[in-house]
């Protein structure tokens, strides 16, 4: 899947390390303002070791495709199909390396994803502070449907809005 500069392509097992270390770089890039280091290490630690990978892929039903702008590697996405939905999948990861930002890279895999998925609904979960991402949600048509607040251990709360994007 391709659009004019930026290419997805389903990543497989052995794409986890260079998942992971896009993941590293773009959390303390993007998300230290935030939910400061320590929070970043621990969920670093929990959604991108190599086992949490690896089980998100093989056991959970996550696809993940990484993101192509001319010939590198500079994000990825994850989803899976909602439970009893054909056509309305959930995203669970959507990274772009933040020099990116703004430059229209971020849309143009959108784009190529609802020609992938062919969706009739999307649902994801955003930090409430994390407002350039909100934004782009909302710019790609995505409605804050709930605000939602979820306990990850270790002393850590995400607090989220729950956003949906309809055909």
């Amino acid at each position: 899947m391709s659009n004019n500069r930026v290419e997805l392509r389903k990543a497989k097992t052995e794409d986890i390390p260079a998942i992971a270390k896009l993941a590293e770089t773009i959390w303390h890039q993007h998300y230290t303002s935030i939910i400061g280091t320590d929070q970043i290490n621990y969920m670093l630690g929990m959604m991108y070791s190599y086992e949490s990978l690896t089980e998100q892929m093989t056991q959970k039903g996550h696809v993940f495709y990484l993101i192509f702008e001319n010939g590198r590697c500079i994000g990825f996405i994850s989803t899976s199909k909602m439970e009893n939905a054909t056509h309305s999948y959930f995203i669970h990861k959507y990274y772009l390396l933040q020099e990116l930002a703004g430059k229209g890279t971020g849309t143009a895999a959108f784009i190529e994803l609802l020609k992938e998925l062919k969706p009739e609904e999307l649902r994801l979960t955003v930090n409430r502070q994390n407002f350039k991402s909100i934004n782009f949600y909302f710019k790609n048509g995505f409605k804050i449907e709930q605000v939602a607040d979820f306990d990850i251990g270790n002393g850590y709360v995400m607090n989220d809005f729950v956003m949906v994007w309809r055909r």
